[in-house]
């Protein structure tokens, strides 16, 4: 339906714990349009959460069809009020977010993954993810919890200035 600017550090609904959506309504579902369109017009987005378009609500779309790291991949995804029932198996790898766009850095993320939500249309949904879509996931729910990146690194020297690409 439009596409919204995407928030930067230091906005303050980032940090915030973003609240339930509850019921699938109209505005619910012009929501996850709205974070289909934005995801679809940002270079090399795989992901995007509610809270990261100004919205504190617990929403986030996902697609991360034809990259090179997938093994599963559920094609594109927009849950409510997701909640993680299983994950295992931890491993670092290296994360950007569209909300700290100078950085990147070595999160340590679990490697599978269950959650389940509802989707557009008031479904309950469950997904098994694994590897980079596992990651994906944790990546978003962290969004979600007023959580960035940044907050998961081990350390100062797990943090990376981005590269650029002519």
């Amino acid at each position: 339906m439009a596409i919204r600017p995407v928030l930067a550090l230091p906005a303050p609904v980032l940090k915030q714990v973003a609240q339930p959506v509850g019921r699938i309504d109209d505005a619910a579902r012009a929501l996850a349009a709205d974070l289909v369109d934005t995801m679809r017009a940002s270079p090399a987005c795989v992901g995007l959460a509610a809270p990261q378009i100004g919205v504190p609500l617990r929403a986030f779309a996902m697609d991360i069809t034809g990259h090179k790291k997938a093994v599963s991949c559920h094609g594109e995804v927009v849950l409510f009020d997701p909640e993680v029932l299983l994950a295992h198996g931890p491993d670092v790898g290296r994360e950007g977010c569209m909300s700290v766009p100078d950085f990147t850095g070595d999160v340590t993320r679990a490697t599978r993954i269950v959650i389940r939500g509802f989707d557009a249309d008031g479904r309950d949904r469950v997904i098994q993810a694994d590897a980079f879509e596992a990651r994906a996931v944790q990546h978003e729910l962290d969004h979600l919890d007023g959580l960035l990146f940044l907050d998961r690194v081990s350390s100062p020297h797990s943090v990376f200035r981005r590269k650029t690409y002519r």
